[in-house]
């Protein structure tokens, strides 16, 4: 590109996007094809192109969940007479990574592979060149209250919005959070939304049914929007059994 003077200038992707203008947020679109001003989305070029990791820059890292790919999916810590279950989690993953739709939440013990498998959903979707964010629930809280700070590079909103809106959106480790007021009704907010909207979601948590708020489990449990399964395989770790009960109605249920 060149200037009136015709001289060159320094170009980047960002200030090249002909929607955002380097913003990297836009507002949606209503459904009469008019700008949503209440709202803001990430645009599409706040994803990197490379196809290895489209993470928005705002998004919390997600260095060490890379290496945690389908292909690397560790079979062997699991005796032969228990690999069904695991198999069948592998196979809702790898199903949802190739045609996300609804919601599928894994229910199962720390170590138990449920982290791996949300993970190597998105790694799945960075290869084939789509949008996802991977999101440690309580990290998400930490980074949503560090917008607060005067030197916060994004605003509350922007972030807030952006993972609301995500194309797809894991929420890890749910039920680590803090149970203050605020991340309770920020997550509900989170989840409430995505409900309603019917946006691809991911959740892996190794809460009991009892010990989750009702409304948050009406939404998790919902037949028409969720696809709920419990890994009852062995830790990763550990290759203990799960300590949880079984769920009521079999593996797929809460």
């Amino acid at each position: 590109m060149v200037n009136h003077r015709g001289e060159p200038e320094e170009t980047s992707l960002e200030s090249d996007c002909p929607v955002c203008k380097g913003g990297k947020f836009v507002h949606p679109l209503l459904p009469s094809g008019k700008p949503d001003y209440s709202k803001v989305v990430p645009c599409r070029c706040a994803f990197q192109a490379d196809g290895i990791d489209r993470t928005p820059s705002w998004a919390p890292q997600f260095n060490k969940q890379k290496e945690m790919t389908f292909e690397k999916f560790d079979w062997q810590r699991v005796p032969l007479e228990q690999r069904e279950n695991l198999e069948r989690a592998f196979q809702l993953a790898f199903e949802f990574a190739n045609s996300p739709e609804g919601w599928l939440v894994f229910r199962g013990d720390n170590g138990c592979g449920k982290t791996h498998l949300a993970a190597a959903i998105v790694n799945h979707r960075y290869q084939m060149k789509e949008p996802a964010v991977f999101i440690v629930v309580p990290d998400f809280l930490d980074h949503l209250k560090s917008t607060f700070s005067p030197g916060s590079e994004t605003s509350y909103d922007q972030l807030f919005e952006s993972v609301k809106n995500s194309p797809l959106l894991v929420l890890d480790d749910f039920g680590k959070q803090t149970t203050t007021p605020w991340a309770q009704e920020k997550l509900f907010q989170v989840i409430n939304y995505r409900y309603n909207a019917k946006l691809p979601t991911v959740i892996t948590t190794n809460l009991e049914e009892e010990e989750m708020d009702n409304s948050i489990l009406a939404r998790f449990a919902d037949p028409t929007v969720s696809t709920p399964f419990h890994i009852t395989a062995p830790a990763y770790f550990s290759g203990r059994h799960s300590s949880r009960k079984p769920p009521r109605g079999g593996q797929r249920g809460w």
